[in-house]
């Protein structure tokens, strides 16, 4: 793992002295123009990072390290912070939790000021894959960064994930033991890996049955709800059976938005979610739910963050997945058979 780079090379590549350095970073007045310049292409060619944070380790890292999810709110997250400050408790270092609220732009943002803070680790779960020459370039610049809840397309990070592509199947085999044929898969953003892994899984187990995609722009509670507006609205002939969510947020707000309509769940549509979240079995009907370690997720990323810690230059990059469980409940206990031919 690289040393971050100092304010005293980036003054030896410019030939200048340090205080003109710390001149043109402050943007203070009385520095050449030509010399100016020459600090800039230094700071550009060497990738130096201002350091503003106040409290320093004496390796010049703060005592701190951030997790960056996609939603503060979702219990899923809460629950991977959790294992994650448990990991920590015997080391002298602060969580600090940032939300990028499934915004590229807002997670581009962290990020920078996390360098800025030179924060000892990154546990982050990116919004989609166009941050990815950041987080390794964050990397390769001194700051470790570990995937969470995500294990594909950056295999030069290390990477603690779920296997969401059988999470998929396993709700999919499921819903077509149960007698399902006409199947809606409520999902989020498209860019998000974790949404399309889950999709492909229930193709997989599905082959034979109808799917029906209705996307979301999030995955919250309230876009569950629109979405089983969508559902709810179409004609009793064409409204599957059975709806697969994205996650239990989803999940929720589907089974709230039916209850309200009067749709019965599961007797005229079954639905299963993901992460098992504790408010899934608490639900009015208790969901059905593909489990995932969500504390031991946490835990994890710490163990790999130590680990490339504790490396000094030698790190091999490591991507552990962990394998999903299905939890049956009432939200899709009953078998569809008698409504199989309701469109003949």
């Amino acid at each position: 793992m690289n040393s971050p780079v100092s304010i005293k090379e980036v003054a030896a590549l410019a030939g200048v002295s340090l205080g003109t350095v710390s001149n043109v970073i402050n943007g203070r007045v009385g520095v050449a123009k030509l010399t100016e310049q020459r600090v800039l292409a230094a700071i550009e060619e060497l990738g130096y990072v201002r350091n503003d944070s106040a409290r320093q380790l004496r390796a010049g890292r703060s005592r701190q390290i951030a997790i960056v999810v996609l939603d503060v709110a979702n219990p899923f997250f809460i629950d991977v912070v959790r294992g994650a400050e448990e990991a920590l408790e015997e080391r002298d270092v602060i969580v600090v939790v940032c939300d990028s609220a499934q915004r590229a732009d807002r997670e581009e943002r962290y990020l920078n000021q996390l360098a800025q803070q030179r924060v000892q680790g990154v546990l982050i779960t990116p919004v989609d894959e166009s941050n990815g020459a950041r987080l390794e370039e964050l990397s390769r610049r001194g700051t470790p960064v570990i995937l969470v809840d995500r294990g594909a397309g950056l295999h030069n990070l290390c990477s603690v994930a779920v296997n969401d592509v059988l999470g998929g199947r396993l709700v999919g085999e499921h819903l077509v033991a149960m007698g399902h044929r006409r199947i809606a898969f409520v999902g989020g953003p498209p860019t998000i890996r974790q949404v399309v892994d889950r999709r492909k899984g229930l193709g997989l187990a599905v082959r034979e049955a109808d799917i029906t995609d209705v996307p979301t722009g999030d995955l919250t509670v309230a876009a569950g709800r629109g979405a089983a507006g969508e559902i709810a609205d179409l004609p009793a002939g064409n409204r599957p059976t059975a709806i697969a969510c994205a996650n239990d947020l989803l999940a929720l707000g589907v089974l709230q938005e039916l209850t309200r309509r009067g749709v019965r769940v599961p007797g005229d549509i079954a639905i299963v979610g993901y992460d098992d979240i504790e408010f899934a079995a608490a639900a009015a009907v208790p969901l059905s739910s593909v489990r995932q370690p969500r504390a031991e997720l946490g835990r994890t990323a710490v163990e790999l963050l130590a680990d490339e810690l504790d490396a000094e230059g030698q790190h091999t990059h490591r991507q552990v997945v962990f394998q999903p469980e299905l939890v049956l409940r009432a939200s899709s206990s009953e078998p569809v058979v008698r409504h199989a031919d309701v469109s003949a």
